[in-house]
């Protein structure tokens, strides 16, 4: 299914099959829930933000003006979705310090992650990846794992689409550091 599927979908929900809503849902739900818990960091929380957001989209289903794609409208609705619980509960994060981004050099890093396994090199990355800051994470999230464009990324957040290039390219080196960090300091 693409673009032209959920367009069609849409077409027919709005004709008053509100029942094809459905197929939207189960094409989503897994990539909505994926964003969402990296911004909530809660597993029922992000169920229900991930719920509203379908609502939401529901709801607002006859104002899709079709001028980004359906996923690009739906992931901005679950990203203000998101942000807008967070904010209510005001989460504390500590993110990785940026002072360690200064003294990273990516050959080292990349030296030492070829004697690891691949499952060391996953286990290592996704203990990096926790300590990001949400909105971190939330760009890694869609750049990597929904493979939305930088322009896709830019309707989903509202940054602009360099200073979303700029963003990308500091998560890379924050992550580079903190792998060479923990390689140095503790075993995998």
């Amino acid at each position: 299914m693409g673009q032209n599927d959920d367009m069609l979908i849409i077409g027919q929900v709005l004709d008053g099959n509100l029942a094809a809503y459905a197929s939207l849902v189960d094409r989503y739900k897994d990539m909505v829930f994926t964003l969402v818990i990296k911004i909530v960091r809660n597993h029922e929380e992000a169920e229900e933000v991930a719920q509203d957001t379908f609502i939401k989209a529901f709801q607002a289903l006859s104002n899709f003006k079709q001028e980004a794609k359906f996923s690009t409208w739906l992931f901005r609705i679950a990203y203000n979705t998101a942000i807008s619980r967070i904010r209510r509960k005001k989460i504390v994060n500590a993110p990785i310090d940026d002072k360690l981004i200064e003294n990273y050099s990516t050959d080292d890093v990349r030296q030492h992650m070829e004697h690891l396994e691949t499952e060391e090199k996953l286990k290592l990355m996704n203990q990096v990846l926790q300590q990001l800051p949400q909105d971190e994470q939330m760009l890694i999230e869609l750049f990597y794992h929904n493979k939305q464009s930088v322009e896709e990324i830019s309707v989903v957040t509202g940054l602009t689409e360099s200073n979303i290039k700029v963003k990308l390219h500091r998560i890379r080196k924050k992550i580079y550091s903190a792998m060479q960090q923990k390689m140095q300091t503790s075993p995998v």
